[in-house]
């Protein structure tokens, strides 16, 4: 079952998430137990014999994962994996409708952003105390850890192991900074220096490419509190946001003031493939995405012409951002084969397996060992962005992807209210206030629920 929650054309709510999650946990207690579904509490099994693999990102992954399985069944000769692969954009809706109707597999792939709902459904076995008894236990990045367990709803349990997090990366010229004189941007103030030294509108050339098209709000909230240093997504009582803080608020006014001051105009309907695009062709000096464009940028630019840094610096050095997908392999309570399904869970997630998983997805792995692997040092944004993720200069600010609310608050809601932001017809303030008290409200619904 989706969560979704139904809103008026001004975004009121007119029917709360606490009656949408009232829903699915009651589907989740009364859900029929023979049948695959989340009712059934599965089996340990004998370790031996055939389970199915569903795949997040069939198509993509499927060559490397099926490298991984031959890997998996050679080391485990009684265990047989049937490979599924499954669009990403079709996941959540095939695993939703069979924890309704049985089928489930007996691992998964389970992102960040679709853990709660999962979880909400009884569908996944809790992991803590398989990892405390692996040997991948104290091995496993910490902050894609907590980004796992802050997702699955509030109650500080693992339900997935982190296989990779694709990381922010800030991509800049390095032939425009040299030709200009400027400084690597690994600080705010010097981020904001270059902006505005690269800009030269009648020829074209603009200092960043800023996103205001779909995906905008997660951008914004990373270069808002990267300059804030605010810690923390909700303050000490967990039940207010600090979205709405005034330094966040004084930080995205900076932020949002680049467009077309310093950006191009058609950012403003910009998603990240335009974003992308744009950036490779034209002289743009500076770009925010992902490591996931990495491979687009060496194609169109060759390396010799930019380099992708961790995100800038902000308040006394210390590096802040938001956190970003982690993804990882969840097992699935209706397993009636638990023990061979969390063998290859372990085997996936292994130094060894976890390397070429991230080495072919050009991903920061989670596995600390697999993060110091050469074929990285040849990556330099993946090597830069392991560093930072690794060596405890960077904290991530946790998003509350276990909200219900979440997905309809950081896009449908927000996205055009965003843009109204850059055309200066609605103030940060205003826009993060509107923002804030949609999220508190989400909260407290959430944590009502939860008693």
């Amino acid at each position: 079952m989706k969560i979704s929650i139904l809103r008026s054309s001004k975004g009121g709510r007119r029917a709360p998430a606490a009656v949408a999650l009232g829903a699915v946990l009651a589907l989740t207690a009364t859900a029929c137990g023979d049948d695959g579904s989340s009712g059934d509490s599965g089996a340990e099994g004998d370790g031996k014999g055939e389970i199915v693999f569903w795949d997040n990102n069939g198509g993509v992954r499927t060559e490397i994962w099926k490298e991984i399985i031959a890997d998996f069944e050679k080391a485990n000769p009684d265990i047989d994996v049937q490979y599924v692969g499954i669009a990403s954009t079709e996941y959540q809706s095939k695993v939703d409708t069979a924890i309704q109707g049985g089928g489930l597999p007996d691992v998964g792939g389970v992102s960040a952003s679709m853990l709660a709902g999962f979880a909400a459904q009884g569908a996944l076995d809790t992991l803590d105390f398989r990892l405390a008894k692996s040997p991948l236990n104290g091995k496993l990045n910490k902050d894609m850890i907590e980004s796992l367990r802050a997702a699955g709803g509030g109650d500080d349990k693992l339900y997935s192991i982190p296989t990779s997090a694709n990381n922010g990366v800030l991509y800049y010229r390095t032939d425009l900074f040299e030709k200009a004189g400027l400084e690597e941007p690994t600080t705010w103030d010097r981020f904001y220096e270059a902006a505005e030294k690269l800009t030269n509108k009648g020829k074209n050339e603009f200092g960043y490419t800023i996103r205001g098209g779909a995906g905008s709000i997660a951008q914004a909230l990373d270069a808002m509190y990267g300059q804030s240093g605010i810690t923390s997504f909700w303050d000490s009582s967990g039940k207010k946001t600090t979205v709405n803080d005034p330094k966040n608020v004084e930080a995205l006014e900076k932020y949002a003031g680049l467009f077309k001051k310093a950006t191009p105009a058609a950012d403003l309907n910009n998603d990240f493939t335009k974003m992308v695009a744009q950036w490779d062709s034209g002289t743009i000096g500076m770009l925010n995405h992902n490591l996931g464009s990495y491979q687009d940028h060496v194609k169109a630019l060759t390396t010799e012409k930019f380099r992708g840094i961790p995100q800038p610096t902000g308040p006394g050095g210390k590096r802040v951002q938001v956190s970003n997908p982690v993804d990882g392999l969840g097992l699935f309570k209706s397993s009636k084969n638990k023990e061979a399904a969390w063998k290859f869970i372990e085997f996936a997630t292994s130094a060894q397996s976890s390397s070429k998983f991230n080495e072919s997805a050009g991903q920061v792995p989670a596995h600390t060992d697999a993060a110091k692997d050469e074929w990285i040092s040849k990556a330099e944004p993946t090597k830069l962005a392991a560093e930072a993720l690794n060596d405890g200069s960077t904290t991530i600010v946790q998003l509350p992807y276990y909200l219900p609310d979440w997905n309809t608050i950081s896009k449908a809601d927000n996205e055009p209210n965003f843009q109204k932001v850059l055309l200066g017809k609605t103030s940060a303030k205003e826009f993060l206030d509107t923002m804030a008290g949609q999220l508190n409200e989400a909260q407290a619904e959430w944590q009502e629920q939860m008693g």
